[in-house]
Formats: structure tokens, C-alpha cells, sequence
């Protein structure tokens, strides 16, 4: 199935830059973005990397994330106050902000696609039903929409990026009973961002196509020369991938560009690797409600039984710096001296041993899945089995895609024993890191899908959402940070530096952790 995935990517990239290519001695070509396609182009269904394509580019929402250190600005809200008791927020629309319809933006809008996405309960909503509700959200007036939480909740307005607005008088027609119009906006789109879908031609997670609205709100006056058209044609493998970018069929890979291709694309005339300091941590998880993984020795043991520098400065060349916990480093929340878990085999041996002296069965394998189009989670994988070995315990590798591992860990029965990823920069907040992986009121999303349980973890950070004082969100989230470590759920492997292969044709190329430099708006091609 995957080689026959492969295949058919390879075609449609091939059948789309030819004719692209042919046009180049008048205009430039369509930018050809290689990066990964989310599995529905629905905002409010899905929140993972791939989609902070489609939701920076498609869409708009009250506040967005921008440069690097990523700063939070106002967006289709101008402005926004907040009680003293942190419960009610009120946001002024900008006037004049329209959707790809041409109908104007207004509070309504805002409050329907709140409804819709607190009713739909998919991933991007878990931010936000802890606190409110869609009763909740009203408007005011046709530019002022009202927000009552149910309680305080510190991290609202760093979370609002997440929240794609989107256009009701779109979907009314298109809604099949209790769907929101989710099937439909699967394969379309109902936003006002500074690219509209072509829907004509979009092969989900094959291929996409966008053109430029030049009514966007923010317009593109610092950018003289906008791309008028964006062909996205994801490549699964990694080296066609690169390939493709040293051929010039592609204008940019995904940001995931494994360390032993840097120098490769660095070398050639044609392109280049953009290189920016990340949010992004790297992660083994265990689910710690299978056993052997319920037992603490043997977290412990794996903890202790994967080579940190092996990994990050051999493999990855040092591009990468080393994390120790769920929180990136350049994050406030981390406890002072936290100290990662070292690479030591007979401490790893110890702790093995006292798990099967206390019980513990390590005869049978351990599977371990990987992400397919992600080289570095096979590298990982492949260097964890060959030392796992060496203490008696065998790891199988299992190849698996993103979409199928993140719907397996909706039940603990079905979630891996382990598997591989990265925990990426949503909203900039530890809420967005250790918040909601181990806070057991989260199960069954991808992100706590260690399904781990620590009542006292559970009280800590439902305290930090709710503080409205900086100084004890910073102690109650360095408690739990602590607590977390000495559980050893989950393996953190390091901080990411962003690595994408670019063409030189690309300029005004800008990257935030938010969106990993995704928005098209701020570049421009050379012939």
C-alpha cells in the first residue's frame, strides 16, 4: 500500500511541474511546497503540523504568531480587554476584513466557528472545553465578541491562534445533520486567509492547490512581488524528497530534513537549508498502561538504555541540543538544573533487573512504531534496538503513518506500546507541552497518549491554567515538570533546530515555531 502511496505521489509531482516548468521564460512558476498534507483541510478537526499550514495560510483567526522568538499579535481582532477575575474577554474586530466570498467578518462569524468547533470536539477544541462553553460565546455588537469562561484560564488568549474563523454563510449549505459541515470542508474551504483552495483538483493528502486573495485583510504591501499561486505536492519519501528539491521540481522540503542531507543541499547552487532555533521536542512515548511500561523500573531502564549523544550529535550532527523534559528549553515553566536521563546501560541493566525480579515480564517483544515519511524516527529506532539488545529486550519496529498512529491512541488498548514523534509549537505556552500530555483529563488525544496518571501532575497543572499570576504559573509548572521527570513516562530526546531545504528562487522565507515558516503571505520567487 505504501509503495503504491509513493508511486502516485511521485506521478502527480512530476504531472504538476511539467507544465510548471514550461511556463517559466514568462513568469515564475507556482512555489511547489513539499511539505506533508494534513488528512482533511477542516480547521477545527484536526491540530498538528501539517495543518498550521492550511491554518495560517487559508485562514485567519483573533490573534496570530509571528517571527522568532514567536510573538502573539492581534490579527482579525484589533484589540482585546479582560475583567480582573480573568473570566471575561471581549475582542474588537478590525473593520473591514472579508472573506474569500467577499462578505465582511464580523462578530457572528467569530461565534459560530467557536460553537462549531466546542460541538465537533476534535483535537483543536481541547484547549478550550475545560473553561467554556458555547453559551458562552456571544456577540456583543457586529464587531465586539464576548468570552465567559467557567473559570480562570491563563493560557486563553496564547491558545486563540489555534481557532481558524470561518465563514457560516459557506457551510450552511453544506451541513449534514449534526456534521458542522465537516465532510464538505474536508475538501474545501470557507476562510479569509491570504490564499483561497482550488478544490477543483485537491487529492487529499496528494496534492493542493492555493491562489492568492488579494482582498486579505493585512494585504501585501510589504511584499512587492506575493506569490500569486501555491502547488503543495508532498513526496513520502525522504530521499525523493531532496531529490526533488536538487531538481528544482520542488521549491521546498518539509521541516524535518534529516542532518546527513544538510551539507548535500547546502552544496548544490540551486539551494539551500534554513536553519532556526525550534520549539520542538523530540519524544519516545511509552504507554504507561500496558505493561511492561505500568512498571516504574522498567520506564526507567528504557529512560537509561537510549544513546542521547549518539543520537543528537553522531546522527544528527549536533544540529540539535539536548532536552531534558517535556518542555522545550528556551520555554519558561522548567524547574533550574533539571537533569536529563544519561545513556548507561548498566544503570538500564539495574533497573530491568528489578522489574523481573519484581514480576515483570520482558520476554515478550516490544514494538516501537515509527513515522514512515520521517526518516529520523526509523534513525531513533534503529539505534534504540541495537541497544536495547544488548540487555536482553527486543525492540520490533513497526513503519506506520502519522494519520493511523494518532487515531490508534484515542483507547489505551489500542495505542503502541511506543512510538515516535515530535510535540511541535501550537500555542506558546507550557499549557501547550506538559499541560496537555500529562494531565490524565486528556486522554485519548495524541498528545497524552502515554496515558499516564499522576493525581498530584493532575492537581499542579490545573492550578498553573487557572493562576493568573506568572510567578506561581512558573513554580506550580516547575513542580510538575520535576514530578514528571522522576516518573519517566515518556523519553525526551532534544530541542529541535528547524531544518527545511529551500530554492534559492524563494525569498522572504520567515520562520516561527508556530507554523515552522509555513506562511506563504511573507515570500516571493525569483524567476
Amino acid at each position: 500500500m505504501m509503495h503504491r502511496l509513493l508511486r502516485c505521489a511521485r506521478l502527480v509531482l512530476l504531472l504538476a511541474a511539467a507544465p510548471l516548468m514550461a511556463s517559466a521564460q514568462t513568469a515564475p512558476r507556482p512555489l511547489v511546497w513539499g511539505d506533508t498534507l494534513p488528512a482533511t483541510l477542516d480547521p477545527h478537526a484536526i491540530f498538528d503540523v501539517p495543518s498550521q499550514f492550511i491554518l495560517l495560510n487559508v485562514y485567519d483567526g483573533l490573534y496570530r504568531y509571528q517571527g522568532n522568538p514567536p510573538r502573539l499579535e492581534p490579527w482579525l481582532a484589533e484589540s482585546h480587554t479582560v475583567s480582573a477575575d480573568g473570566l471575561t474577554w471581549e475582542f474588537t474586530l478590525r473593520a473591514g476584513a472579508k472573506f474569500h466570498d467577499g462578505s465582511e467578518i464580523t462578530a457572528e462569524d467569530v461565534v459560530y466557528s467557536f460553537r462549531r468547533l466546542l460541538a465537533m470536539r476534535r483535537a483543536p477544541a481541547a484547549a478550550f472545553t475545560p473553561v467554556l462553553t458555547a453559551e458562552a460565546v456571544t456577540a456583543v455588537n457586529p464587531r465586539t465578541v464576548r468570552f465567559v469562561l467557567s473559570r480562570p484560564y491563563a493560557p486563553f488568549l496564547s491558545a486563540l491562534p489555534l481557532v481558524a474563523v470561518v465563514n457560516q454563510r459557506v457551510l450552511a449549505p453544506h451541513v449534514a445533520g449534526d456534521d458542522w459541515g465537516s465532510a464538505w470542508l474536508a475538501a474545501n474551504s470557507a476562510g479569509s486567509g491570504a490564499y483561497r483552495v482550488n478544490a477543483t483538483n485537491y487529492q487529499p493528502r496528494v496534492s493542493l492547490d492555493l491562489e492568492r486573495f488579494p482582498d486579505h485583510f493585512s494585504g501585501f504591501a510589504g511584499n512587492p512581488r506575493p506569490i500569486e499561486a501555491v502547488r503543495v505536492r508532498p513526496v513520502l519519501e525522504t530521499s525523493t524528497r531532496v531529490l526533488a528539491l536538487l531538481r528544482g521540481e520542488i521549491d521546498a522540503t518539509d521541516s524535518y530534513l534529516p542532518a546527513d542531507q544538510v551539507e548535500r543541499v547546502d552544496r548544490n547552487p540551486t539551494t539551500r537549508v534554513a536553519r532556526d532555533e525550534s520549539m520542538r521536542v523530540f519524544i519516545i512515548r511509552m504507554n504507561n498502561q500496558r505493561p511492561p511500561f505500568d512498571n516504574h523500573d522498567v520506564r526507567l531502564c528504557l529512560a537509561h538504555a537510549f544513546n542521547y549523544e549518539g543520537f543528537n550529535n553522531v546522527v544528527l550532527r549536533g544540529f540539535v541540543a539536548r532536552n531534558a523534559g517535556p518542555n522545550p528549553n528556551n520555554l519558561w515553566g522548567n524547574p533550574e538544573n533539571l537533569a536529563p536521563y544519561a545513556f548507561d546501560l548498566a544503570r538500564a541493566r539495574t533497573h530491568c533487573d528489578r522489574a523481573r525480579a519484581a514480576g515483570v515480564d520482558l520476554s515478550r517483544p516490544i514494538e516501537i512504531h515509527v513515522q514512515n515519511e520521517l526518516q529520523q524516527t526509523t534513525q531513533a529506532a534503529q539505534l534504540f534496538q541495537s541497544d536495547l539488545r544488548r540487555i536482553g529486550i527486543n525492540l520490533r519496529i513497526v513503519p506506520n503513518t502519522w494519520p493511523n498512529i494518532t487515531s490508534a491512541t484515542a483507547r489505551a488498548e489500542t495505542t503502541p506500546d511506543m512510538w515516535i514523534h515530535w510535540v511541535s509549537t501550537y500555542f506558546v505556552d507550557p499549557e501547550n507541552w506538559i499541560g496537555q500530555m500529562y494531565d490524565s483529563q486528556f486522554h485519548g488525544t495524541w498528545k497524552a497518549s502515554s496515558w499516564y496518571t499522576n493525581p498530584r501532575v493532575d492537581t499542579l497543572l490545573r492550578a498553573a491554567r487557572e493562576s493568573l499570576s506568572q510567578e506561581e504559573r512558573q513554580r506550580l509548572y516547575a513542580e510538575a515538570t520535576a514530578l514528571v521527570v522522576a516518573d519517566s513516562p515518556d523519553i525526551w530526546v532534544y530541542n529541535t533546530v528547524n531544518l527545511r531545504g529551500l530554492s534559492r528562487r524563494v525569498s522572504g522565507y520567515s520562520f516561527s515555531p508556530v507554523g515552522s515558516g509555513g506562511e506563504v503571505r511573507l515570500m516571493s520567487l525569483e524567476n
